[in-house]
């Protein structure tokens, strides 16, 4: 779990850094900081979707994935609900930043396909990125909300803790095939993350998360009927 542990130590020395700045960075510092790491996120979801796609043995199952997996959020409405949970910390001015904080550190893709990887393959590409994202996320919420935004690490050690402990268990189960098709989604939503923070729109992203479930049914359904 390095990249998790990277992850949390950049939110906590970005949080002290932008404690320092008690008025605040200037706007136009923080759009430019945000423009670059939305940039970023969003070249590297189509670096994985080009890495994947042409290893893709089912070229149409991330799309009817997404289409399912996204209706089936989108009734949940995890989105929303995982609003109301992160509201539920505290009342007052560092509440509304720590709750800030929390739905930027846990909601994006990087956060979920991160440690998903780390566990399957070693391959700390994702967490790195996220963990700098993170860092210069921190140093902005923190120029506002004070030192206070360093609790939101704990949140984020559990919420990734919580996905790498899952994927190490059910690892002797995920076949290559599988792994190309998650991956291939994960790509995808890590596109509409980095797409959301550049303005370019506001993608419920939460809510496509089960369509990442979507090709383990397929390949699990497809291997019974043909044994």
């Amino acid at each position: 779990m390095i990249g998790t542990i990277v992850n949390v130590v950049l939110i906590v020395m970005g949080s002290m850094i932008g404690s320092v700045f008690k008025k605040g960075l200037k706007e136009q510092y923080q759009d430019i900081l945000m423009q670059g790491m939305g940039l970023a996120v969003a070249a590297l979801g189509v670096f994985a979707i080009t890495k994947h796609m042409p290893d893709s043995e089912y070229p149409v199952l991330f799309i009817v994935s997404l289409a399912i997996g996204g209706v089936i959020g989108e009734r949940v409405n995890m989105e929303e609900k995982f609003h109301q949970l992160v509201s539920k910390v505290s009342k007052g001015n560092l509440a509304e930043g720590l709750s800030t904080a929390i739905l930027l550190f846990c909601i994006g893709t990087l956060s979920i396909v991160g440690p998903i990887e780390s566990a399957l393959n070693g391959n700390q590409t994702y967490l790195f990125t996220n963990a700098i994202l993170d860092f210069v996320t921190s140093i902005v919420l923190a120029a506002t909300f004070g030192i206070g935004i360093a609790l939101s690490a704990v949140v984020l050690f559990c919420w990734q803790g919580f996905f790498y402990v899952a994927a190490k268990m059910v690892s002797g189960f995920i076949t290559p095939e599988l792994l190309t098709e998650i991956s291939i989604i994960g790509g995808v939503l890590i596109l509409s993350s980095g797409l959301s923070i550049l303005g370019v729109r506001k993608f419920r992203t939460i809510n496509l998360i089960p369509s990442l479930v979507i090709p383990v049914i397929y390949l699990v359904a497809k291997n019974l009927l043909w044994t």
